[in-house]
């Protein structure tokens, strides 16, 4: 073994005795100390195979680690357990309830119990399938931290509908005597709290603990792994602090933080040697995350070296910033290096819609990681167009429903009888009600108004002269959402009609678009081939040879909603992810404008360490007030430079230069 391993995956894998924390960064080979741990403990240590528990987060993780493992020489039938937490939880359940596969509800079959209280109860959801999925969400989070309802407070509806919703959820599973996912871990918790003789069992069973990932966990499968270890003498779990971004899903990375609390005799091993990255991309990365108070320190080393520097470029939009991606794609392939082998990586999934047409335009394949929703499916724009056809003489009686109260016109859907809708008729029906014939009489200016106008013109006349954008405020605030958040999807859909004279010419756009995002999707998912698109959150795990990074903007990353300090930090941490995901070339931008506002450069920026070599003594450099100039010093984060136009030298602060994209080497 000596020689194949560094010093601390060495003292990681043949550790003795006793609970083991493995601090492990990005790149240093975590799986690797996780398969031949086991592969120790079984031929050195004497513990028998069917002793030994393995738990991931995903099933691919722990397919992968099991494939791993069994292609050791002699290892190919060891009965070691290798599965998620789900899977092993429910395991225990079966031999408990006699559960089988039946009992477990089917999401799809989820959904439509929770559909079917919110049409029982007259809801008005404009955008049902992402409320749906939000309650969804909370319900599974309110679980799986064990909460009291009374405790809770609902982010997608108010409390007592959400309580409502819940209960009734609650009532329906146990009336079809099913179980959710996150009731496999409620229930295994009880069962191994409340049955003696059955933890026992199962800690003799598992005498030996692995978990990776261990950053993830939440409440509820800290409390069981804590039983089913006993005094965890044999618990090993790796991870890395730094790489916790699924709070929202209930991880809570204060458990790893806490764990040589709950266990005094732990020994801590810190994995700290990067294999993946260049040099350049771990010191920035280190100087990045630093900046996070909740953490282990670590002292991430490159053990590739010294490679390129970091790129980064603060541009004018995002039509700028995607011709350069673009540009750096082609550039890169034309050097040998495979497409499948880049990833452009971004904060949201909403963000590429213009670079998913330019890679089209061009025809550069690409796959994605998640799913981009097509804007124009969004329910705003589905109201938007509808007003444009209205307006374009359609008078079709669904499509009228659809925005006639929307903003409020308190219309009655019993006064549209008809399969088209005359708005003179209409008018006739208002018989001493003023008020409502006004309302409808502008509804018919409207649209005759809005039929002479472009399309860019047309939305802004929608928003504002119509009043949509005070409904749109209306909605949520009922839906308790950020009004932002609607905001913005609106500035997308009018950004995209801003080259079009027509709403004909529009739609055409809307319809092609729709079709060739249908076509790559099926595509990648089929051929796995091509630049990957990913949000920060999927690129985890992950690695390519060059990434860019978009929108590094405040507001973009960090996130608008990321308020307190706890929420920042795990920001931070998210784009720590994003940078490290790159080997060799890593190109970083940021927009000056983003929806016609000015946008300002992320504060993460400045908290990475540019690589000083591109402004050593003797440099020429170009400050984009002040003019061009020479480096005459580098000290720690400041730099001395004298200008051409100016008789005495300046000191600046490296960061200030770089957040606020004011320095740059004269090309």
């Amino acid at each position: 073994m000596p020689g194949t391993f560094n010093r601390e995956q060495e003292e990681a894998i043949t550790h003795k005795g006793g609970p083991l924390m493995v601090l492990a960064g990005p790149g240093s080979g975590k799986t690797l100390v996780i398969t031949y741990r086991v592969k120790w403990l079984i031929e050195n240590a004497g513990v028998y195979p069917s002793n030994i528990l393995v738990i991931t987060f995903t099933r691919a993780a722990a397919e992968e680690m099991k494939k791993r493992f069994f292609m050791f020489d002699g290892m190919e039938n060891a009965p070691v357990t290798f599965g998620t937490f789900h899977s092993i939880f429910f395991m225990i359940l079966r031999y408990a309830y006699r559960y089988t596969a039946a009992n477990i509800i089917r999401e799809d079959v989820k959904r439509r119990y929770i559909k079917e209280m919110t049409e029982n109860m007259e809801l008005e959801i404009e955008d049902e399938n992402e409320f749906l999925s939000g309650i969804i969400n909370e319900i599974s989070y309110v679980k799986g931290e064990m909460m009291s309802l009374s405790y809770y407070h609902s982010n997608n509806c108010s409390d007592e509908l959400f309580a409502q919703i819940y209960e009734g959820y609650e009532k329906r599973l146990r009336e079809e005597n099913l179980i959710d996912f996150d009731d496999m871990l409620v229930f295994c918790y009880e069962l191994l709290r409340e049955r003696e003789d059955i933890r026992t069992l199962w800690q003799n069973k598992f005498q030996h603990i692995l978990i990776d990932e261990f950053q993830d966990i939440n409440k509820v499968q800290y409390e069981i792994v804590r039983m089913l270890a006993g005094k965890g003498d044999h618990l090993f779990i790796v991870g890395d602090d730094d790489q916790s971004i699924y709070r929202f899903r209930g991880a809570r990375p204060e458990i790893m933080l806490g764990f040589e609390k709950d266990y005094p005799e732990a020994k801590k091993v810190i994995l700290n040697t990067n294999y993946r990255c260049s040099e350049e991309i771990v010191e920035s990365a280190e100087h990045l995350i630093s900046h996070n108070t909740k953490r282990f320190p670590k002292n991430m080393q490159a053990a590739r070296g010294s490679k390129v520097p970091i790129t980064f470029r603060n541009l004018k939009d995002a039509g700028e910033e995607c011709t350069d991606i673009l540009k750096g794609i082609r550039f890169y392939y034309k050097k040998g290096i495979p497409l499948e082998d880049m990833a452009v990586i971004f904060r949201t999934n909403t963000q590429p819609r213009l670079l998913v047409g330019r890679l089209m335009e061009y025809n550069i394949p690409f796959q994605m990681r998640d799913v981009i929703p097509n804007i124009f499916d969004h329910w705003i724009a589905r109201n938007i167009l509808t007003y444009i056809k209205l307006a374009m003489g359609n008078r079709d009686r669904k499509l009228f429903l659809q925005i006639m109260n929307r903003p409020k016109r308190y219309i009655s859907r019993s006064m549209i009888t008809e399969p088209q809708v005359d708005l003179k008729k209409l008018k006739q029906q208002t018989f001493g009600k003023k008020w409502l014939y006004e309302k409808i009489d502008k509804l018919e200016m409207d649209l005759y108004l809005l039929r002479k106008m472009e399309p860019y013109a047309a939305i802004q006349y929608i928003r504002n002269g119509i009043g949509y954008e005070d409904y749109m405020n209306e909605y949520a605030q009922f839906r308790r959402m950020n009004p932002d958040d609607l905001e913005e999807v609106l500035n997308q859909i009018q950004e995209s009609a801003k080259e079009y004279h027509s709403f004909e010419e529009w739609f055409t756009y809307i319809e092609s678009y729709g079709e060739e995002l249908r076509k790559q999707m099926e595509a990648g998912r089929q051929q796995k081939s091509g630049v990957t698109l990913t949000t920060m959150h999927s690129s985890k795990g992950l690695e390519y040879e060059v990434v860019f990074v978009m929108d590094i903007n405040e507001g973009v990353t960090p996130h608008k909603k990321a308020v307190k300090e706890a929420d920042l930090e795990e920001e931070r941490r998210l784009f720590y992810v994003a940078v490290t995901r790159a080997k060799t070339y890593l190109f970083l931008y940021s927009v000056k404008e983003l929806y016609q506002k000015d946008a300002q450069i992320s504060r993460y920026i400045g908290e990475l360490r540019y690589d000083k070599k591109e402004f050593q003594k003797g440099k020429r450099v170009i400050h984009k007030n002040i003019g061009k100039g020479t480096v005459l010093e580098l000290k720690e984060d400041k730099i001395k430079i004298k200008f051409d136009n100016s008789k005495k030298p300046r000191l600046f602060s490296i960061k200030y230069l770089m957040e606020q994209g004011l320095l740059e080497l004269e090309k």
